[in-house]
């Protein structure tokens, strides 16, 4: 076997897997503005709006990953990502305290469900992730998941960053990021575990590192319409005359 398509070990695979944390969206210009309390009240409130978008998916994205997958173990835990936006028994879910990020930066509850405020391109973007969940095998759709490795830091950044810097923003809409944190950690060890296990050969493994990619442009490009729109004030069909 030639050194190209011998397998990487579990560590350097995971490590591989790890090192694309330099294309997660948290070092997006959006985000990194973001970060230095650099953005302004209506761009904060797109980027919550546009985000709801992706919020609203994710129980979507596990639902087609459940419908794909035979193994009953996997689903029972697996279906923990969907109660945990959906909501179960006392808990309102991730959708919910999404909603009520929206209350806390002013944004009324209607503007995020009607997702009239949802720009095409995040639109596109996050129906492609759905639709790859749909078509894909569910160890690929599971793999797409690996975002949540980086996760936890960017909730961190925005608890420890947004009081301060965004004082006008009510703190009890802060609950999601507190809850993800955890939630996110638990996920990744989950979603790691199937991946290392069911991506083995050298050319699945680098269909792992592809399709990981793939999850983090459609978070990248989310955040390029939104930056067009809102940074560089040009939405949608901003060159034509608006009757």
């Amino acid at each position: 076997m030639n050194q190209s398509s011998t397998p990487w070990s579990p560590a350097e695979f995971e490590a591989r897997l790890r090192a694309r944390e330099t294309f997660y969206h948290i070092n997006h210009p959006y985000h990194l503005l973001m970060a230095e309390g650099k953005l302004t009240r209506e761009q904060i409130q797109g980027w919550v709006a546009n985000r709801f978008y992706y919020q609203v998916n994710i129980p979507v994205k596990d639902a087609n990953i459940l419908a794909n997958c035979p193994d009953q173990a996997t689903r029972k835990l697996w279906i923990q990502r969907i109660h945990d936006h959906d909501g179960v028994g006392d808990d309102a879910g991730g959708i919910e305290a999404w909603t009520r990020l929206g209350g806390a930066v002013g944004l009324p509850r209607d503007d995020l469900t009607s997702l009239r405020r949802v720009l095409p391109g995040v639109r596109f973007a996050v129906d492609a992730y759905v639709n790859f969940a749909r078509n894909a095998t569910w160890q690929e759709a599971a793999c797409s998941s690996l975002t949540e490795m980086f996760a936890p830091t960017i909730h961190k950044q925005r608890l420890a960053g947004w009081p301060e810097l965004y004082p006008w923003i009510e703190p009890e809409g802060l609950g999601y990021f507190r809850k993800r944190v955890s939630q996110a950690s638990r996920d990744v060890e989950h979603g790691l575990a199937i991946t290392l296990s069911h991506f083995t050969t050298r050319a699945q493994q680098e269909r792992a590192l592809g399709i990981l990619q793939f999850k983090l442009d459609v978070l990248w490009t989310m955040l390029d319409a939104m930056y067009l729109a809102y940074i560089d004030n040009k939405p949608p069909y901003f060159n034509l005359t608006q009757n």
